[in-house]
């Protein structure tokens, strides 16, 4: 049965660095005056990650794939509906773009073992941007840590989230695409989302904020 946002108990909200996952999903929580699930912050091996410094990028790893297990699975026995900047799937999508196959390999043990205790979300509304705008928005953010992230990193990612969606069916899944769209400054922009992810999403459905019609 189509799902509409109202009937949702755990809606995520996913894509690259920069794409306005964070934002939106506040904004969706303070609209349906349910509780934000801010993705864990203040790791601390990120920083000489992106600086390119040896055996950071599976340190860095694990913690996040730690700290969201533990968010999302006291999410999970939560009362209340959620609203989450992530899926638990999103950390596997960096492991694979960041490890070694032998760091792989030992990450995906733990990653299949911790997968089991997440619950799975309603609804996932996934938010594309093209590499150029990332890096446009990476930029005017101007966070000191990520002024090390390089132009192919964000390439990279960018292409492993498009995969990674291409392919996804576990939840039901509304793709807007946000190159053009600015949920901040225009707030008819997000207006026209907020209309849209209020009705029933099915299966995987589009849709472009700019546009009268969703494309399904």
């Amino acid at each position: 049965m189509p799902r509409s946002l109202k009937d949702s108990r755990f809606i995520a909200v996913e894509g690259p660095i920069r794409v306005g996952k964070s934002t939106l999903a506040k904004l969706l929580a303070d609209q349906l005056g349910t509780k934000h699930l801010a993705e864990p912050e203040n790791n601390p091996f990120l920083d000489r990650f992106y600086r390119g410094e040896p055996g950071m990028a599976f340190a860095a790893q694990m913690w996040f794939l730690k700290e969201r297990h533990e968010q999302l699975q006291k999410a999970g026995g939560n009362a209340g509906p959620v609203v989450s900047d992530y899926i638990f799937e999103k950390d596997k999508i960096f492991a694979y773009v960041n490890l070694s196959d032998a760091e792989l390999a030992l990450y995906n043990r733990y990653y299949q073992q911790l997968r089991q205790d997440v619950p799975l979300p309603d609804l996932v509304i996934y938010l594309q941007a093209t590499p150029e705008v990332l890096k446009q928005r990476l930029k005017r953010k101007g966070i000191a840590e990520e002024r090390a992230i390089s132009d192919g990193y964000i390439e990279q990612l960018a292409a492993a989230y498009e995969h990674f969606f291409f392919h996804y069916t576990a939840s039901d899944l509304l793709v807007v695409n946000t190159s053009e769209i600015d949920f901040v400054r225009n707030p008819a922009h997000l207006q026209r989302l907020l209309k849209r992810i209020t009705g029933p999403v099915n299966g995987t459905q589009y849709f472009l904020p700019t546009e009268k019609r969703p494309i399904s």
